[in-house]
């Protein structure tokens, strides 16, 4: 009896002694966990930025591209992801996610009980919650050092997050296979529509997916995949989200499963986009990661069907065989808005963009800005000089310079500068160079936004320093506009996946060419289409003159190794280049056409849906007939007449030949009709 009372009292003891430590555990526990709560609510919210593809638009809004390392990651609100998928999701992965503060008690203690009896690892326990902060924070790597770090975040998300928000997180973030993260990735791929639009049959087999993606893709196996989906469907059925009925409809929907992302690689304008990559590093100074899985916006001014035609234009033109390669930009002259860019014939052969980063000589082309400054310095349409073989001498020693004209034609006698400018005389643009000063087109070029370094030397007059096809495109902008300043304009908006505006573009007005002077010009360069400017050659444009059907101002230009054409509209500018990368001379005479034919149907296609716009006549300029070989004011004894506008104070005075004075060269009008049959764009513009 002693013994068995000794044995109480023991018990007792220990008892006690177990009560006092299993409080102790309690006073620690609830301890540690106050500790942990403050610390958790020092902290703050975590943040919930994860990795997101970049977006690029075009100028209406659609997807040309986007950037993400092979991964595909979109944010979506959670209102814009199907409620199926949402129900799916709570059902098969944390059905008591709504009532649970993060950890689901119940069912980790099932879990426990459940691979006990199995004698290994065979059930999960992991809530929607602590899902979530594994993806977000940690690796997947099964250590305790992990689980501790899961359970402080998952109670940080708990406390500062509502159930929305972070059920919103788990479902962008989650894998779904096939490098598709979040909802909305995983439901472009699978089905080829937004997450919004699932129905049940589709939302129940995304749903079932990333349990094991390598398993229960239907593209790995459809077997496996309906299966799972079989699975929660009845997991919804008891939950009570769907009845039985349900279930056998979206069992019997028959999927159309597509198995490709939108826009899975560059082919919309693969040199733009790198040019907008460019920008966004080199100017904007985003770093790599940012452009790569920063979730941007990137809202460009591409048209997709003016990339559309140059594009097809450009292939159709030259041939397949030809090594020749080619630089293209077209531009809203009125904005600087760069509208279509190829940088090359096959990007995937050549990354290297000739349109923005190859420097090659313009030619010609460089002979606008100069006559430009020579109409600020007093010389009109009409001013005439020799156009015959002439070598320049020079008094500090430089050596003798003999320019020449195409196949050493020459007037051999006065030309204008209108038909100098139309025939492309060498001869009239060296002379009115060296006249001017070589320091006058240098920095004239500066002016029209030239950046590449100008050489003050005699052949600048005709195109003998290098520059880029973007700037020229840019310099002919300021002629089409009426003499405002602009730049090339590739982003006009930058936002973050929250709608963030981190860059919008601000368009600067500012006017630098004479208002005057420009109309001048732009008429001036029509001129390169009109054949009653030939003399002792044709107009330059002759080629093409049948193919247009609208007034456009231009010029061409040529080197032994490059071919160039721009011309503009008031609405839309485009330049041309080819030639050869390594500068071999262009002998085809194939290769020597390309340019203008490119430009041409360019042009007369992008524009074939827009209304026909010529320059409109500044209240500083005069309109009147002049004879193009005299320079004078036209009369009814001149063989050839054209009309040229000249500003108020510099109107010629004198005829081609000494009649009475003819009203009618002065207001062409009221000129008389004539039974001459008139081209129908000279109704609008006689010009």
């Amino acid at each position: 009896m002693e013994v068995i009372v000794n044995k109480l009292k023991n018990s007792g003891k220990y008892l006690r002694i177990l009560v006092i430590l299993g409080l102790l555990f309690m006073i620690t526990a609830s301890i540690i966990f106050i500790g942990v709560y403050v610390y958790a609510r020092t902290l703050g919210p975590p943040p919930l930025a994860v990795s997101q593809s970049t977006i690029y638009y075009s100028d209406n809004g659609s997807i040309i591209g986007e950037s993400s390392n092979g991964q595909k990651r979109y944010w979506v609100s959670i209102d814009d992801i199907s409620p199926y998928l949402v129900d799916a999701t709570v059902s098969i992965e944390d059905k008591n996610f709504y009532s649970h503060h993060g950890f689901d008690y119940k069912r980790i203690g099932g879990a426990i009980l459940a691979d006990i009896k199995a004698m290994a690892k065979v059930q999960g326990a992991s809530t929607i919650t602590q899902q979530y902060a594994r993806n977000l924070f940690l690796e997947h790597e099964k250590t305790w050092k992990r689980k501790i770090a899961e359970a402080f975040y998952t109670l940080r998300l708990e406390i500062f997050y509502t159930k929305d928000e972070i059920l919103e997180g788990y479902i962008n973030t989650i894998y779904y296979g096939h490098g598709a993260y979040g909802a909305e990735a995983a439901s472009q791929y699978y089905f080829g529509k937004e997450a919004s639009k699932l129905t049940l049959a589709e939302a129940t087999m995304l749903a079932g997916i990333p349990k094991g993606p390598s398993i229960y893709s239907p593209f790995s196996s459809i077997e496996n995949a309906k299966k799972r989906q079989s699975i929660i469907l009845n997991s919804l059925i008891e939950n009570g989200y769907i009845t039985a009925e349900d279930k056998r409809i979206a069992l019997n929907e028959k999927l159309s499963l597509v198995g490709e992302f939108p826009n899975t690689s560059m082919e919309t304008a693969p040199y733009f986009q790198d040019s907008v990559k460019n920008i966004l590093k080199n100017q904007l100074h985003l770093d790599e990661k940012t452009i790569q899985l920063g979730g941007l916006r990137v809202y460009t001014t591409l048209n997709t069907e003016q990339q559309r035609i140059a594009e097809e234009t450009i292939n159709h033109t030259i041939n397949k065989d030809s090594n020749i390669q080619i630089g293209f930009v077209a531009m809203d002259p009125t904005t600087g808005y760069v509208k279509a860019l190829v940088g090359g014939r096959n990007y995937e052969e050549s990354p290297f963009n000739r349109a923005t980063q190859a420097s090659r000589q313009p030619g010609s082309t460089i002979k606008p800005l100069l006559y430009y400054a020579a109409l600020e310095h007093g010389f009109t349409p009409a001013t005439m000089m020799s156009s015959e073989k002439t070598t320049f001498r020079f008094d500090d020693g430089r050596d003798p310079y003999t320019p020449h004209n195409f196949n050493n034609r020459y007037a051999d006698g006065n030309i204008t500068m209108a038909q100098a400018l139309a025939v492309s005389d060498n001869v009239y643009a060296v002379k009115t160079h060296l006249f001017l000063g070589q320091d006058t087109l240098v920095k004239t070029g500066k002016r029209f936004g030239i950046t590449t370094d100008l050489q003050e030397v005699p052949s600048l007059a005709l195109g003998t320093s290098n520059v880029r096809v973007i700037e020229m495109a840019n310099a002919y902008s300021m002629f089409a506009n009426g003499g405002n300043s602009v730049s090339p304009v590739f982003i006009t908006k930058i936002e973050t996946n929250d709608g963030q505006i981190l860059y919008e573009h601000k368009a600067k007005k500012e006017k630098v060419l004479d208002t005057d002077l420009t109309f001048v010009m732009n008429q001036m360069m029509t001129g390169m289409f009109d054949p009653n400017l030939s003399g002792y050659a044709s107009v330059t444009g002759s080629t093409i003159a049948n193919d247009i059907t609208r007034i456009y101002a231009g010029k061409s230009g040529s080197t032994e190794s490059d071919s160039w054409m721009i011309g503009y509209t008031p609405q839309l500018v485009s330049a041309v280049w080819t030639g050869y990368d390594q500068g071999e001379p262009i002998t085809l005479t194939a290769d020597k056409t390309y340019a203008k034919k490119v430009w041409a149907q360019f042009m007369e296609q992008s524009l074939n849906k827009e209304p026909i716009k010529g320059f409109t006549p500044t209240k500083g300029t005069v309109g009147v007939y002049i004879d193009p070989k005299s320079g004078k004011l036209a009369s009814n004894a001149c063989g050839t007449k054209r009309i040229m506008y000249f500003t108020k104070e510099t109107v010629p005075t004198e005829y081609c030949a000494d009649l009475p004075k003819d009203d009618s060269s002065e207001k062409p009008a009221n000129k008389e009709k004539t039974n001459e049959k008139v081209p129908w764009y000279k109704r609008i513009l006689p010009w």
